[in-house]
């Protein structure tokens, strides 16, 4: 009987840690903040890109709207 104790508080404990994933909709301004992107420099950014462009021969697609397929 006291294991199956142990083991429920266990799981419950398990369970409990796993309740607070994910960003709450009061926390969505602060990653969208521009000292949150990966690349906050924009002239790293420009680089970056034109780097990209030197070697694969396409630009954009650096967003989450299409990466160059012409399917979005």
């Amino acid at each position: 009987m006291k294991s199956l104790t142990v083991l429920t508080l266990a799981f419950t404990v398990l369970l409990a840690g796993c309740s607070s994933l994910g960003v709450k909709p009061w926390e969505r301004d602060l990653l969208a903040q521009q000292d949150m992107e990966l690349i906050s420099d924009p002239i790293e950014a420009a680089l970056d890109d034109h780097v990209y462009f030197s070697k694969e021969g396409s630009s954009g697609g650096r967003g989450f709207g299409g990466g160059g397929c012409g399917c979005n």
